[in-house]
């Protein structure tokens, strides 16, 4: 194993030397199979799902059913979340609880006194505490997806209008959380834009996803033109939250039945979110680990 590490600013401890915590990191050899691991899961993400095929079809029918109002209300949400690309809006989070949250988690693993004041404190946790806290706020996060399905679910084709806004906004909120976890900030534009990459990723078709993938692999390694192509995607948010939104497909037809679309809203909801934590942690946990790699070498 790689000898232990100092926590560097924003890390509070009661024990070693200097008041820092002192970290265990899994050896190169163990991170790098643990990259393969997530590079495994890429491809795997590849193989299309046959009803995911059918997605548009009956979304088409759905928007000729849906009064004009509410497509209206539904593409103000839209607006909003390309205001989140840019500016961060009402969808950015408080990153105080994430970081009490992975505080807890270095506790149980043994690292008495970590406390974090900054997300790239964060970054300087070891692997496994990074992995529990994405893996419980996610867990928290499809649980209250299901309550929030469950409820729009009633009300059938009227509260629809609320629940894909809704939705959207707390796969959002779950993309930041896994993002702290890792040690990555979402208050930083280029977060924001790697986010709803992966947003678009966790619905795409496996055309779509192999051409995010290239994005997010050159974000995930850290290409010189990361920055210059990643800005320029600005401009192609709107196309990235449409495909999300499409992507709700012939699922979301069942809950337009009013009471019996509880039970399938909450079951989607909770899908839905699950699969965007899921993309989320991939990604970020890919990152984490090639920023932890280089260190190893530096």
């Amino acid at each position: 194993m790689n000898g232990p590490r100092d926590g560097r600013e924003g890390l509070g401890s009661e024990t070693g030397p200097s008041g820092a915590v002192s970290y265990k990191e899994r050896s190169k050899a163990e991170l790098e199979r643990e990259l393969e691991m997530v590079i495994r899961w890429e491809q795997e993400q590849k193989d299309i799902w046959f009803w995911e095929k059918l997605g548009r079809i009956p979304f088409l029918l759905l928007d000729k059913l849906t009064p004009k109002a509410i497509r209206n209300k539904i593409g103000q949400a839209i607006d909003e979340l390309g205001g989140y690309v840019q500016t961060g809006g009402r969808y950015l989070l408080s990153e105080k609880q994430v970081l009490e949250s992975l505080g807890r988690a270095a506790r149980e693993r043994g690292y008495e006194g970590t406390v974090l004041t900054s997300v790239r404190a964060a970054g300087e946790l070891p692997l496994e505490v990074m992995d529990l806290t994405a893996d419980r706020l996610a867990e928290s996060r499809k649980t209250l997806a299901a309550v929030q399905g469950a409820t729009t679910g009633f009300g059938g084709l009227f509260t629809l209008a609320i629940d894909i806004p809704a939705l959207l906004g707390l796969s959002l909120k779950v993309l930041q959380e896994i993002a702290i976890c890792y040690g990555f900030d979402p208050n930083d534009p280029q977060e924001r834009i790697f986010i709803v990459k992966c947003l678009q990723f966790s619905s795409s078709d496996i055309v779509g996803k192999r051409a995010v993938l290239e994005d997010l692999a050159s974000a995930a390694t850290g290409g010189g033109r990361q920055d210059k192509e990643l800005a320029s995607q600005l401009q192609g948010w709107r196309e990235v939250v449409a495909t999300y939104r499409d992507n709700f497909g012939w699922k979301k037809l069942f809950q337009l039945v009013p009471v019996a679309g509880m039970l399938f809203g909450a079951l989607l909801n909770k899908s839905t979110v699950g699969d965007v934590a899921e993309a989320g942690k991939m990604m970020y946990r890919k990152r984490a680990i090639i920023r932890k790699l280089r260190e190893a070498d530096a």
